[in-house]
């Protein structure tokens, strides 16, 4: 697990680690506008995804290296692992942040449009999967090209193998509704107006299932917010990290 930075500020918010947890087929580069704009105000951990077949085994990596206590936002996959990590350890997040995200368990239809495309790639057909994975339309018209590009080439450069492990991950991740549920931590539920894949609805949904869940639909913004409207995204994250968090119980 990587680090940048670390806080000038005294406040507990301040003090407080930032864990980023990247999104399905990503790596730290989904994060970029956001480390750079928040790394000097406080710690900020940034755990690779690459190794783990399910989001189970993803959140014990994250878990196993991370801080005792910690804010946690995840991307698509990355919100996936955040959700199971508040599931199984919920007195460790201070507070969690879902962009891209969806709590429900991939449909049998989904999973079986995925193992086409799993073996697909099997086959050599790796970056046609990519770019189906996230078509265009998914995507800001705006940011459409420029950034459907870069994130073949991102995720080109984690390879096979990594695709693997995170397409059997989404095809096998559980129903994290009750997790939700169960918390009284401060929550955003971020997604962008053009996503297709995970619909801004489907956050609504999720926002209201967390007693201090909030819903922010970013306008301008598809799949991929923080590149794709990366002020807004740490605007919203800024006020997330600002709200007040009841301190923690010990027994």
């Amino acid at each position: 697990m990587s680090d940048t930075n670390t806080p000038t500020e005294e406040t507990p918010q301040a003090q407080e680690p930032l864990v980023l947890l990247p999104a399905f087929m990503s790596d730290a580069r989904v994060w970029g506008p956001q480390i750079e704009a928040l790394g000097g105000r406080r710690t900020i951990l940034l755990p690779s995804l690459a190794s783990g077949r399910t989001v189970e085994e993803m959140a014990d990596t994250v878990l196993a290296a991370g801080p005792p206590r910690f804010a946690l936002a995840g991307q698509s996959l990355g919100a996936m692992v955040a959700m199971e990590i508040l599931r199984r350890a919920p007195e460790r997040v201070s507070r969690i942040a879902l962009i891209s995200a969806n709590c429900l368990a991939e449909t049998p239809t989904a999973a079986a449009e995925r193992e086409t495309r799993i073996a697909r790639a099997r086959a050599g057909k790796l970056e046609v999967v990519l770019r189906e994975d996230v078509p265009p339309g998914a995507l800001a018209p705006v940011t459409r090209e420029p950034l459907g590009d870069f994130l073949v080439e991102m995720a080109t450069s984690l390879g096979l193998d990594v695709y693997l492990n995170h397409a059997h991950a989404m095809q096998r991740r559980p129903d994290q509704q009750k997790a939700l549920r169960s918390t009284r931590i401060p929550g955003l539920m971020l997604c962008g107006r053009h996503d297709t894949i995970f619909l801004p609805r489907r956050h609504e949904f999720m926002a209201g299932l967390m007693p201090k869940g909030v819903f922010h639909v970013v306008e301008s913004a598809g799949h991929v917010p923080t590149l794709e409207a990366p002020d807004e995204v740490t605007a919203a994250l800024q006020g997330w990290l600002a709200r007040e968090v009841q301190p923690l119980l010990l027994k």
